[in-house]
């Protein structure tokens, strides 16, 4: 019986270890009215987001929206994207975890009103 339990505990311990994703970062520079970083190319899975404030001469944020959707409207945000506490100058903040299917994406700041960029996930 011990044996059973030992190796059902083991296939489990397998089965979740597969299904785990490593969550990779991705950093990006604001500076006045832009990103420093014009496209991105990424492969499908689970990402965060470092945004920097490198004098853009006010606070920064980070929005992401697939490409096609109105990205003035929130609704179309990926919200687990928005930086969690906004990005003041000199520092760096964090977005949640963000997972990306294959697809387009526009990345922009309303704050420091840059222009949309894409991000490809391939």
């Amino acid at each position: 019986m011990k044996k059973l339990i030992s190796l059902f505990t083991f296939i489990l311990a397998i089965t979740f270890s597969a299904q785990a994703q490593e969550v990779k970062t991705v950093s990006l520079e604001q500076t006045k009215g832009e990103f420093t970083q014009k496209e991105i190319k990424l492969s499908e899975g689970s990402y965060v987001f470092n945004i920097s404030n490198n004098s853009a001469g006010t606070d920064v944020g980070f929005v992401l929206v697939p490409e096609g959707k109105d990205a003035g409207d929130a609704k179309n945000h990926i919200k687990e994207a928005y930086v969690t506490k906004v990005v003041a100058e000199g520092k760096t903040e964090s977005s949640n975890t963000v997972t990306l299917k294959k697809g387009t994406y526009k990345y922009f700041c309303p704050l420091n009103k840059t222009p949309q960029y894409t991000l490809t996930v391939e």
